[in-house]
């Protein structure tokens, strides 16, 4: 199955919805070692494409390869990172922590 990003381009890789209802993109995330591993390698390779292409003076059109590249290396990039579980708020561990005293 592929997927399409905000651009149109076509992602050979499944991707499954970024956001539901219940989450909230601006919460805090709990990041694994291999997530944050992972997150740095797609950072760097996604830096490294970037800066290359402009050095080369490179146009910014749909086809060119490298865009391409680093648009599927920023969706990896968004879905290792969504994958993530999110931090409970400050409201929901103080609602824990009350709830066991109260036990």
């Amino acid at each position: 199955m592929a997927a399409t990003t905000t651009s149109s381009f076509p992602i050979p890789v499944p991707a499954k919805p970024v956001f539901t209802e219940r989450e909230c993109p601006n919460r805090r995330r709990h990041i694994t070692p291999e997530a944050g591993h992972a997150l740095e390698i797609l950072g760097h390779a996604i830096e490294y494409l970037t800066d290359e292409f402009a050095d080369e003076d490179g146009t910014l059109i749909a086809m060119n390869a490298q865009v391409q590249a680093v648009q599927i290396l920023m969706a990896l990039n968004r879905q290792v990172y969504f994958e993530c579980p999110e931090a409970p708020t400050f409201a929901a561990r103080c609602r824990a922590l009350l709830h066991l005293h109260s036990a």
